[in-house]
């Protein structure tokens, strides 16, 4: 697998299809007031989730975004949308790999390139969101040296998702 930036030639690969991804426990935030530390339930009920589709039109988000894949064979198995910040970090907007390339490396190679752009765009890190119950995204972000930076209680109120919190990664590069 090679990770690559993204253009106009390969605007399709942009729009990568989400599948679902299970849902097998969550993870609790905890901030003493200095740092973050956290704790992992498991759930017994495992479930699934897929988030919609979203439409990404290369021409109206390049300006402010980077687009970068990872490909197998010419064929795109993931990518990821990195969105220029006024803070010191590269916002990661987007990241999604195809189900049977996942625990593969796919993501890793992403980040390894999120990792590359951002420092060479001036940025000391990365960032990216995970919902609380989306524990196998928060595993990868924690994994991978990202470090827990923040939450999100509201971010959801008013939809299907309202019991749900948004935790922010943070990852030093």
């Amino acid at each position: 697998m090679e990770a690559r930036r993204m253009f106009k030639g390969n605007m399709d690969d942009i729009n990568l299809k989400n599948e679902p991804f299970d849902i097998i426990g969550k993870i609790i935030p905890i901030y003493d007031g200095v740092r973050w530390s956290f704790k992992l339930e498991d759930f017994e009920n495992k479930t699934s989730m897929c988030f919609p589709d979203k439409f990404y039109n290369y021409d109206e988000m390049r300006g402010m975004h980077v687009f970068i894949g990872v490909y197998e064979d010419n064929k795109c198995v993931g990518m990821a949308i990195l969105r220029h910040s006024q803070s010191k970090y590269m916002y990661i907007y987007d990241l999604k790999v195809l189900s049977e390339y996942r625990r593969k490396g796919a993501a890793k190679e992403l980040i390894n390139l999120a990792k590359e752009i951002a420092k060479d765009n001036g940025y000391l890190g990365l960032y990216g969101q995970a919902q609380d119950n989306n524990l196998i995204a928060c595993r990868f972000y924690l994994k991978n040296g990202f470090k827990i930076g923040g939450i999100d209680t509201k971010i959801y109120n008013g939809t299907d998702y309202q019991n749900n919190m948004n935790i922010s990664f943070y990852l030093d590069i």
